[in-house]
């Protein structure tokens, strides 16, 4: 039975018990083990896994390390240029979309106000996730960590944090976002793009108020629901992550519908959604 050293590096470390971490490990390893094993039975899934180096070298999954080896883990090098090494997977995702497991639907809401494309939808089975990241090139989220390590996945994070405001930030970090933030550009409801359209073309739609006070409308292309700059949107547009500073003319947010002037807070609808709601 080989005995190999493993070190494993930056976040990668929130998957090993505390007393494990940063520290060069003994690990008995079963003989023709592979690396992928090694490390996904330390617990550390290899969706999030970009290189493993075997004494010095670049290796992939499948190797088989000798006995006596020291081995390196280190996460995605999403702000990295590692390509002359052994990148585990074919590329990374640099155009990032989402597939979100079923504990994370406030997340999704929250990543769509930023503009990123994020699917929240049944059925929610592992399978059925795995299936839906491949089909589209998404990076899967997820708590669970078993889901992540599923042989058939390449691209998965797992979120260390509960709270969805959190998690936002952990995902925009960890995948160095912020760059791309593209705030109220997509459907908070159903992850749809916004595309502009004229009032008088949706006139028929609008409460009174909200027909006097404003002007210009976005529509999800998949669901059809109505966008505006209403009295909500400066809340929401306050506790926008941080971003370049380009753009912010052009945001948008669903507001809801005002039912006394436009400073009054306004009465809920069931047709527009914010991420406080939730």
């Amino acid at each position: 039975m080989p005995t190999v050293f493993v070190r494993v590096f930056q976040e990668l470390n929130d998957h090993l018990a505390p007393n494990r971490r940063g520290r060069r490990l003994e690990v008995n390893a079963a003989p023709g083990e592979t690396v992928k094993a090694i490390v996904e039975n330390l617990g550390v899934p290899h969706t999030e896994i970009d290189l493993i180096t075997a004494n010095g070298e670049s290796v992939p999954f499948a190797h088989r390390p000798a006995d006596a080896a020291e081995i390196n883990v280190y996460p995605v090098f999403e702000r990295f240029d590692i390509a002359g090494l052994t990148r585990l997977r074919d590329r990374p995702l640099r155009d990032p979309r989402f597939e979100l497991d079923v504990h994370l639907g406030k997340l999704a809401r929250l990543l769509r106000m930023c503009g990123f494309d994020a699917e929240y939808r049944p059925p929610f089975d592992d399978p059925a996730l795995i299936d839906r990241a491949l089909a589209d090139h998404r990076i899967l989220l997820s708590r669970d960590r078993e889901l992540l390590k599923h042989k058939r996945l390449t691209h998965g994070y797992w979120l260390r944090s509960l709270d969805p405001w959190r998690q936002l930030h952990e995902v925009l970090d960890r995948l160095d976002l912020r760059a791309r933030i593209h705030p109220f550009s997509r459907c908070m409801s159903c992850n749809g793009p916004l595309e502009a359209v004229s009032k008088s073309e949706i006139a028929a739609r609008l409460l009174p108020r909200t027909a006097r006070y404003h002007h210009e409308f976005k529509r999800c292309t998949r669901c059809d629901k109505l966008y505006w700059k209403g009295s909500h949107y400066e809340r929401m547009l306050a506790r926008l992550p941080a971003s370049k500073p380009a753009g912010r003319n052009d945001d948008w947010y669903p507001d809801r519908h005002p039912n006394e002037n436009p400073d009054s807070n306004p009465a809920p609808d069931p047709d527009a959604h914010s991420a406080a709601d939730e």
